[in-house]
């Protein structure tokens, strides 16, 4: 599993920061001996982020998820999730405090090693196929790793197996169906052996009988879990951990069978019980 090295440990020290309503003092965590990084491996601290067009998509989010934790990430259209999940892998980068993997935190010196130790699986499985073979898809993160060819084609099998797929390593991408399709999109991400998997919309077109294989296999990972998703039966069949966000922020936290049992909180964030 690909971890993060060169893990940082933190203690608090306070500055101002200036918001579009106001200036305030807070903290942030700094490094310090002996603080567990494996109850926060990923971490967002007082994360802002602003689009160059002025529009603050993420207002001050603070979130912990400890490794091999599965959460479930809701809320309605422009809530910030996407925004949210591209600060993961380094792809967006804060406007104002700090995100870390493993304790290690995404900057530009460390960004080629967190986006190898968190993946991220797109709605679309075409978005991430574009090879002539299956093969061909999931070896290409671990061949401009370097990988040597003997390892390369034991992690592919690997992640082939783990998806259900093995066998399939001939295949045209396009010749499959989208559960399948989406299934190698995930393969492609676990050949990277990451520690970190982050998904945008799983369920999306997927029939029943594939959204319960996929449900299936969600379980079965051992990776650190983030979801981004409306399918609130996902969340209560997949992911025991439940955070809801609206304009940017945080808004509640939680068990999922506590979230999704509250009518009045989905009903004020746009959601629905499953």
């Amino acid at each position: 599993m690909n971890d993060v090295e060169g893990s940082e440990d933190r203690v608090e020290h306070a500055h101002p920061h200036a918001h579009s309503d106001g200036s305030h003092d807070h903290a942030h965590r700094q490094p310090a001996p002996g603080q567990d990084v494996e109850r926060r491996w990923i971490e967002l601290e007082h994360l802002h982020f602003s689009y160059p067009d002025g529009v603050e998509a993420l207002r001050g989010i603070d979130l912990d998820v400890a490794r091999g934790q599965k959460i479930g990430l809701v809320g309605p259209n422009g809530a910030g999730k996407s925004t949210l999940m591209l600060h993961l892998n380094g792809t967006n980068r804060a406007t104002h405090g700090a995100v870390r993997i493993g304790g290690v935190t995404v900057d530009d010196d460390s960004v080629r090693r967190i986006r190898a130790a968190v993946g991220l699986v797109f709605q679309d499985p075409d978005d991430q196929l574009f090879s002539p073979t299956v093969f061909d898809d999931v070896a290409f993160g671990p061949l401009h790793m370097g990988i040597p060819a003997e390892e390369l084609h034991a992690r592919v099998e690997a992640a082939l197996a783990a998806v259900g797929m093995s066998g399939s390593e001939r295949r045209l991408p396009h010749h499959l169906s989208i559960g399948q399709r989406k299934r190698v999109a995930l393969a492609t991400v676990l050949s990277m052996e990451p520690s970190v998997l982050v998904f945008d919309e799983p369920s999306a077109g997927l029939d029943p009988r594939g959204r319960r294989q996929f449900i299936a296999l969600l379980r079965s990972l051992s990776q650190t879990v983030v979801v981004a998703t409306h399918d609130m039966r996902l969340v209560a069949d997949a992911l025991p951990r439940t955070v809801v966000m609206d304009d940017g922020l945080i808004v509640a936290d939680g068990p999922s069978t506590d979230i999704l049992a509250d009518a009045a909180l989905l009903e004020r964030h746009g959601l629905e019980a499953p």
